[in-house]
């Protein structure tokens, strides 16, 4: 008996020729991947001074969004950009809940409170949800500049990104 291994001509697929439907198709691969939405997951920012409270943030931050906070916040002024301001409006929208002692806090409707809730902004005695209530809220303007800096870092920006070699097909990439 032969250890001979009989390919026929249907068990060979051409690897230039697109196979519609393939699942090992390059392409089909890639559209697949490109076509699911790419979301960061929430992050959590304890307040200091605040012993149990934490902010619950979306890092999912545009290059539109950053321009309007930097423009509201003075950018195109003479005086320049108040990063404490814009550090509030990036706080104020990006908060999707608050925290304390590891839960939601909820109004008693039941909706997650956020610095724009009527109820927090009376706890802070303010109108406004940024910059007032969140410079209320975290009480030291350098705590609020921390915070702003863990959200756009969470949201990627600043991270670094290394070229690698497709060739190679180790752990080392």
């Amino acid at each position: 008996m032969s250890d001979d291994i009989e390919i026929s001509n249907d068990d060979i697929k051409p690897k230039n020729k697109k196979v519609i439907g393939d699942p090992e198709n390059v392409l089909d691969q890639l559209r697949s991947v490109i076509q699911q939405k790419i979301e960061r997951n929430d992050i959590y920012i304890p307040v200091p001074e605040r012993p149990g409270v934490l902010v619950r943030i979306s890092p999912n931050i545009t290059q539109t969004q950053l321009r309007a906070w930097r423009k509201n916040a003075g950018e195109d002024s003479k005086r320049g950009m108040d990063t404490v301001r814009f550090s509030c409006n990036l706080i104020a929208a990006t908060t999707t809940g608050i925290l304390m002692n590891d839960e939601v806090v909820t109004n008693d409707q039941g909706i997650e409170l956020t610095f724009a809730s009527p109820e927090i902004m009376q706890m802070t005695n303010t109108s406004r949800p940024h910059p007032d209530c969140v410079l209320a809220f975290f009480g030291l303007a350098p705590h609020i500049e921390a915070a702003a800096v863990a959200i756009i870092e969470a949201a990627g920006y600043g991270e670094e990104v290394e070229a690698v070699d497709p060739t190679k097909r180790s752990s080392d990439n």
